[in-house]
């Protein structure tokens, strides 16, 4: 297994795994960099292939435990040992929660299975009792909507590669 193999099957799915529990996207392009950077260098301590998922986001989920950590240090606060990540944490990604729970349910179901709880696509379609094709096709959909909306509501910018890119300028986060 090559780190361009984990980076073309894992990457988006495990920036989304991030952003949900940091919910600030310099945060979790940082933890997001870190977690790579981690999985390169430990690639030759992965025992068994089939369990590199796993291995993937319990490196993130360990960046992510690391990164509250060092902000409680920096803060004056005791710092958390607990493995669970606080949900209190400041929303500072605009409207993303907002926009989850406002996608229709069959691409709110998806998106929540896939990138929140980490199941595999095969996992999602056997859940939900669909085909495979089909979790594909509705995590597509599900990305076009959530990027529209953040490019209609919170101003963002797509690059050349349809990635959102710039700050939030959204009266719903930013009032005036």
């Amino acid at each position: 297994m090559e780190t361009q193999n984990i980076w073309n099957t894992f990457n988006d799915e495990l920036y989304f795994f991030i952003l949900k529990r940091v919910k600030n996207k310099n945060d979790t392009n940082d933890i997001f960099q870190n977690t790579f950077l981690k999985i390169h260098k430990n690639l030759d301590k992965l025992k068994n292939e089939e369990k590199v998922k796993a291995w993937i986001f319990q490196i993130a989920r360990n960046e992510i435990t690391n990164h509250f950590n060092k902000e409680a240090l920096y803060a004056g606060e005791e710092v958390n040992t607990n493995k669970e990540i606080s949900q209190d944490i400041n929303e500072d990604v605009c409207c993303f929660d907002r926009f989850i729970t406002d996608l229709p349910k069959i691409y709110q179901d998806v998106i929540e299975l896939v990138y929140i709880k980490g199941l595999k696509q095969k996992e999602v379609a056997s859940t939900l009792d669909i085909s495979l094709e089909n979790v594909k096709a509705r995590i597509k959909r599900s990305k076009e909507i959530l990027k529209t909306n953040f490019k209609a509501c919170c101003k963002y910018e797509l690059d050349k590669k349809g990635n959102l890119i710039g700050e939030p300028d959204c009266t719903i986060c930013n009032p005036c």
